[in-house]
C-alpha cells in the first residue's frame, strides 16, 4: 500500500515510521529544506523528549483533550519512545519535574535518531514540497482519499497522514496551512489559541525594572479578582520579562487560562491577576516570625536595608514601593501593622495580567481538528476514509515538561499503524 505523510516533524517522522514497519510504502513530504526544524528548538534546543510519569499521569497534565489520547498512549508510551532512541545509540536521563533528554543535551541527536531510521527503513523522503490539497474521490456515499495535489504535480496514494502542526513557530514551517487542507475536505477546526505562551502585563514598568530576574521555587496563583475564582496554582520557576511574565509555570498556567470563560473581557477588566508566593515554605506566621528576627539583627538601619537576606537585591526596590513603608524609616520603629502588610505582600506579589503574547511566540497551538470527528483508536478521520492525523494538528495540548511531545509519538505511531 501507498502511504503519503504530509510533515516532517516528530508526529510525521513517527507516522512514517511506523507505516514503513508495516511493510507499506511511505512517501515523506515536507516543506521546509529540513526535517524536524521545530524539533530542534524544544527545550532550549536539548529537547525535553517526554516525562518519567505513569501513562495516565500525562492525560491529567493534558488540559486540552487529554481523554481522547487514551488509546494513542496506550499504544506507544514513553518507555517506547526511550527504547526507541537507545536503539538508534542514544541514552536519556531524568532531571527535576520528571523531564527526560538526551544524555548530550542535543535536540540535534534527537533528530539525527529519527532521520537515522528513516533512512534505514528506506523511508522516501521529498523535502520543500508543499502540499495544496488533498485528492479524493466519492465510492458509493463514502469519500475516500487518491492522493495530494504539491507544486510539483500530483502524487497518488491509498492512504494519507496529515501531520502539518499548529501555528505556533511559524519559521518552523508551522504555519497552519494544515487547517485549510482538512477544513476543504469537511473537517471542524476549533478556535485556534496560543498556548504555552508568556503572558503580558499591565505592569509593564515594574516588569522592565525586574527583567531578568528568575525566580525559583515559588507559587504561583492566576486569580479572577472578579469571581474570587482560583484558575490555576502551580509551583516552580517563573521569570521577569520586559514585557511580563515567562518561565515553566506561566506557560503551563497560559494552558489553563486560554481555556478560562470570557478571558479576554476579564483581562480588559483588570480582573487577572497572578499572585506569586515568594515563601512558600513559610506560613504567614511563620514568616512574620523569620522578618522579626532578621529585623532584631539591625534594629537602627533603614527598611532598605533590612531585606537583604529575604529577597534578590533587584526585587527589593519594588517590595519597598509596593510595601508602602518608607525606605529610610528605621526597622525598629516599623509597626505591627507595616509588618503585616508586607508579610501578605510576599505572599502574595501581584502581577495585573494583560493577556497572551502573540501565537508565534507560542510553543503549541491550542485548537485544531475537532476531536469528534476522528477515531481515537487509529486516527483516521471518520469523514473521509484512508485519511489518518497526528500531532499539533490535532485539537489536543498539554502542559510544559514533554508532554506535547509524547503526544506527536504516540498519535504519529497510532496513525501509522493504518487501521480501519
Amino acid at each position: 500500500m501507498k502511504v503519503i505523510v504530509i510533515g516532517g516533524g516528530p508526529a510525521g517522522m513517527m507516522a512514517a515510521i511506523s507505516a514503513r514497519e508495516k511493510g507499506h510504502k511511505v512517501i515523506l513530504l515536507e516543506k521546509m529544506k529540513s526535517l524536524g526544524r521545530k524539533l530542534l528548538i524544544t527545550g532550549k534546543g536539548r529537547c525535553n523528549i517526554t516525562s518519567s510519569l505513569g501513562m495516565e499521569e500525562f492525560i491529567k497534565n493534558t488540559p486540552g483533550n487529554g481523554k481522547f489520547l487514551y488509546s494513542c498512549y496506550q499504544n506507544y508510551t514513553n518507555q517506547d519512545m526511550i527504547r526507541f532512541l537507545k536503539e538508534q545509540g542514544l541514552e536519556v536521563k531524568e532531571e527535576r519535574g520528571n523531564r527526560i533528554f538526551p544524555v548530550t543535551d542535543k535536540s540535534q541527536d534527537v533528530l539525527t535518531c529519527f532521520t537515522q531510521k528513516l533512512k534505514a527503513l528506506q523511508v522516501e523522503i521529498r523535502q520543500e514540497t508543499e502540499v495544496t490539497k488533498i485528492l479524493v474521490e466519492q465510492e458509493g456515499e463514502v469519500t475516500c482519499v487518491r492522493g495530494v495535489k504539491t507544486k510539483q504535480g500530483e502524487i497518488k496514494a491509498d492512504k494519507i497522514i496529515i501531520a502539518t502542526g499548529g501555528k505556533s513557530y511559524p519559521l518552523t514551517g508551522s504555519t497552519g496551512d494544515g487547517y485549510e487542507l482538512v477544513q476543504e475536505l469537511g473537517h471542524t477546526i476549533t478556535e485556534i489559541k496560543p498556548s504555552l505562551v508568556p503572558l503580558e502585563s499591565y505592569d509593564r514598568k515594574m516588569c522592565q525594572q525586574l527583567q531578568g530576574l528568575s525566580l525559583r521555587n515559588v507559587e504561583i496563583k492566576l486569580w479572577d479578582s472578579e469571581a474570587q475564582k482560583e484558575i490555576y496554582q502551580d509551583f516552580g520557576e517563573m521569570l521577569f520579562t520586559h514585557f511580563g511574565v515567562s518561565g515553566p509555570t506561566i506557560l503551563s498556567s497560559s494552558a489553563h487560562l486560554v481555556r478560562y470563560g470570557q478571558v479576554e473581557e476579564k483581562c480588559k477588566k483588570q480582573t487577572i491577576q497572578l499572585q506569586i508566593d515568594l515563601k512558600p515554605a513559610l506560613t504567614q506566621e511563620k514568616l512574620e516570625e523569620r522578618i522579626l528576627r532578621d529585623f532584631g539583627e539591625i534594629p537602627n538601619k533603614q527598611f532598605k536595608n533590612g531585606l537583604d537576606k529575604l529577597l534578590p537585591q533587584k526585587m527589593i526596590p519594588i517590595i519597598i514601593e509596593k510595601s508602602g513603608i518608607p525606605e529610610n524609616k528605621v526597622i525598629n520603629s516599623i509597626t505591627k501593622e507595616e509588618r503585616k502588610k508586607l508579610v501578605i505582600l510576599l505572599k502574595k506579589f501581584p502581577v495585573i495580567i494583560k493577556g497572551f503574547r502573540p501565537i508565534e511566540e507560542a510553543i503549541i497551538t491550542s485548537g485544531g481538528i475537532l476531536v469528534k470527528e476522528i477515531n481515537p483508536k487509529t486516527m483516521q478521520s471518520k469523514k473521509v476514509k484512508g485519511l489518518y492525523f497526528a500531532g499539533e494538528i490535532i485539537d489536543v495540548d498539554s502542559y510544559t515538561g514533554g508532554f506535547n511531545l509524547q503526544i506527536a509519538y504516540s498519535t504519529g505511531y497510532t496513525a501509522g499503524l493504518l487501521k480501519e
